[in-house]
């Protein structure tokens, strides 16, 4: 299973507003932090506002936080929202002539590992990813007078 950068940037930028969640933060902030497109971030962004995971105040000193707690943002929730389809093999979600279909065991196989896959996600939020949470503001260079 691979999950999208769509997913992966979603993930991290809830990472990010999680570490320091009483201080606004741009998308230039989070795109310098982890070296990618302020493009991709955007739409990210925009997702996140619309799900209710994430408030944006527009003007010069603007930016976004999450507009909910960390314990409150469920991972398995995301991740749904993020992911278009969950097609492991090809054949899945297609008509796709397949010559084992009617017998075919791998599908089902594979259909319960997604299902486990989703479960652990589940069972975990926001503020699990962040417990180190000195620790990634260092990596991610934050002052240490933002994070708590």
């Amino acid at each position: 299973m691979r999950l999208t950068l769509f997913t992966d940037y979603t993930l991290r930028t809830l990472i990010y507003l999680a570490v320091q969640p009483d201080r606004l933060v741009t998308i230039g902030d989070i795109a310098e932090a982890y070296g990618i497109s302020t493009n991709h971030l955007m739409k990210v962004v925009h997702q996140l506002a619309t799900a209710g995971d994430v408030v944006t105040v527009r003007g010069q000193h603007g930016g976004l936080r999450l507009a909910r707690r960390a314990h409150e943002i469920n991972l398995g929730a995301v991740v749904r929202r993020t992911e278009a389809e969950f097609n492991i093999v090809p054949c899945f979600g297609s008509e796709q002539d397949c010559a084992i279909r009617p017998e075919c065991v791998l599908a089902g196989v594979l259909d319960e590992a997604l299902r486990a896959f989703l479960t652990v996600l589940d069972g975990r939020t926001l503020a699990d990813l962040v417990a180190p949470r000195a620790a990634l503001a260092q990596l991610l260079r934050l002052e240490e007078t933002v994070v708590r």
